[in-house]
């Protein structure tokens, strides 16, 4: 029993360090998912993107498995500590926990992290995502996230993993027509989501480029 307590004084001393501190107007997991301050900057922006940076060096590996081992809060800012500090030795485990799909809104940062890693190996995980998921048009989890985030990988590499996806009638069409309908196709256009993933990369290496977003889009 002691040693129980133990453990949980020690994980909230992490989530409060890493996951619900606040560096803005909101906790950072709010921030990381809504992505509000990516797009309409304000005056946290450099101090939030600062400390990002400083407690991605900070927390170690053994830091991150544990917070990675919860719920979805403390896996969506693990994931990003993960990926702005490229810790490449969490690929295997991220694109584990994003083909399960345990929890809301975390896929996103497994996503971001991937595509910040910038290699062959995170396509091919991204791509066995999308080859699982988007022929589950009755499901909504992280499909826009993977295909941004593969489009950015393979503009990054010259490679072209995405087409079979995005090919006109294929699954990437099929399941956007199944979950949005008559909506206005902008919002999940292919290359909307791939400028989504440049906007998260730039944000974590200090360039927020608010520019990609015109009004209206």
């Amino acid at each position: 029993m002691a040693h129980d307590h133990i453990e949980d004084v020690g994980y909230r001393v992490l989530l409060e360090r890493y996951v619900t501190c606040v560096d803005s107007e909101f906790p950072r997991y709010l921030e990381l998912n809504g992505l509000r301050m990516m797009v309409r900057g304000g005056p946290h922006v450099e101090r939030f993107v600062r400390r990002l940076a400083e407690d991605a060096a900070a927390i170690t590996d053994p830091e991150l498995e544990v917070l990675l081992d919860h719920g979805w809060r403390p896996r969506l800012a693990a994931a990003w500590l993960i990926g702005v500090g490229r810790r490449t030795s969490f690929r295997e485990r991220l694109g584990e926990l994003l083909l399960a799909s345990e929890t809301w809104y975390a896929g996103r940062g497994y996503c971001f992290a991937l595509a910040r890693f910038g290699t062959h190996e995170d396509a091919a995980l991204l791509a066995a995502y999308l080859d699982r998921y988007l022929p589950r048009t009755d499901l909504m989890y992280d499909q826009e996230a993977a295909l941004g985030a593969l489009l950015h990988l393979d503009a990054r590499l010259g490679t072209r993993h995405a087409d079979r996806f995005t090919a006109p009638g294929g699954l990437w069409q099929r399941w956007a027509e199944a979950r949005f309908g008559g909506r206005d196709p902008r919002w999940h256009e292919p290359g909307r989501l791939r400028r989504w993933t440049d906007l998260q990369c730039d944000f974590a290496d200090g360039r927020p480029r608010r520019e990609m977003f015109p009004a209206g889009q």
